[in-house]
């Protein structure tokens, strides 16, 4: 309740920090917000172009299969990275005035998560040209993005936390990701390319896997996803989530002695 409550009471400032970031990010640019719409385009041509063509990758619809991974992906590695560093590189804020430190995270995933629409509004732009059939199985994407957003909160308080005591857990998380990167499917179809029983490991074990293919099954597939499986993963990242804000009240005031 305590943290409810305290995401009611800064929620204005959230949303004004988010959108403070975003317009510096473009301040200095000659394209602006452009920038936002060929960044995953452009990564979405490239990587059509090295798996698609070069590496012939069979998956259907290909351009917007990749697009989608990379946006998810994008969300994904962007807020885990930040979180690891994100009580430093705030130490000035939070020494003059006190915040709940997992309401910097929640600004850091607003901040993605207007990427990761702008880039979803390519991608049902670009089902369009491909004449990708669309059916009711499209409205899955709505749990399944909740539970992606909460499992990355859920993560991303446990580093935040994690980050102000070790040093070295940002290189650590940043080999980890690099590694993931090839374990998510972002380019290929787990299902169809990993054998088993790795396979079905990977489809159980790593929620971002999991969440990506069930994403694309119900955008490009019209299928829906592993029920259970989808509930089971909603139940980790609420308790993940319930223990990273429980870390961070109990030793938040710490953080700046630490640093």
């Amino acid at each position: 309740m305590r943290a409810i409550n305290d995401i009611k009471k800064y929620w204005g400032y959230m949303l004004y920090s988010a959108k403070s970031r975003l317009k510096a990010e473009v301040a200095n640019s000659y394209l602006n917000w452009i920038w936002w719409v060929l960044e995953p385009f452009f990564f979405m041509l490239i990587y059509t172009i090295i798996f698609g063509y070069i590496f012939e990758s069979g998956e259907q619809y290909f351009p917007v299969y990749i697009f989608i991974g990379n946006t998810m992906w994008a969300f994904f590695s962007k807020t885990i990275s930040a979180s690891v560093t994100m009580i430093r590189a705030n130490e000035t804020i939070i020494a003059k005035v006190y915040i709940p430190k997992f309401i910097l995270l929640i600004i850091e995933m607003l901040v993605n998560a207007f990427k990761m629409l702008v880039s979803f509004g390519l991608t049902a732009i670009m089902m369009i040209i491909f004449q990708v059939p669309v059916s009711l199985h499209l409205l899955w994407v709505f749990p399944i993005m909740a539970v992606f957003v909460l499992v990355t909160f859920g993560f991303g308080t446990l580093l935040l936390h994690g980050g102000v005591y070790i040093d070295d857990l940002a290189h650590v998380i940043t080999i980890f990701l690099n590694m993931m990167m090839y374990f998510t499917g972002i380019f290929f179809s787990i299902e169809n390319r990993v054998p088993e029983p790795f396979c079905t490991a990977l489809g159980v074990g790593n929620p971002v896997a999991f969440l990506l293919t069930s994403t694309r099954k119900a955008v490009m597939y019209s299928s829906a996803p592993d029920l259970p499986l989808l509930v089971a993963w909603f139940g980790i990242a609420l308790i993940l989530s319930a223990i990273g804000i429980h870390v961070i009240y109990k030793n938040e005031n710490n953080y700046v002695k630490i640093m």
